[in-house]
């Protein structure tokens, strides 16, 4: 994560938000006299919240580790040649 004075983000707004933006990257910028604070595009913070949420909830967790272990076992559900073409618009 790349970290920036208050003073150079004031400065170079605009850039600093494209660049958060374009690649995904946060950005932490420091204060003098004070916290941190960390600019992130909302579509990653979303992500985030999300991630976040999932490993929070145990039944989703729990979820997902019974799919891991039918897939590794190969007993998961196969769909249809019908059904991934509907799924992948083929």
């Amino acid at each position: 994560m790349e970290t920036i004075s208050v003073n150079q983000f004031r400065d170079n707004l605009k850039s600093f938000v494209e660049q958060a933006v374009s690649t995904h990257e946060p950005i932490k910028v420091t204060r003098r006299a004070g916290e941190a604070f960390v600019v992130i595009s909302a579509d990653d913070w979303e992500q985030e919240q999300e991630s976040l949420y999932i490993l929070q909830n145990s039944d989703l967790m729990q979820q997902i580790a019974d799919s891991l272990g039918t897939h590794t076992q190969g007993k998961g559900y196969k769909p249809t040649d019908n059904e991934l073409n509907e799924i992948t618009g083929a």
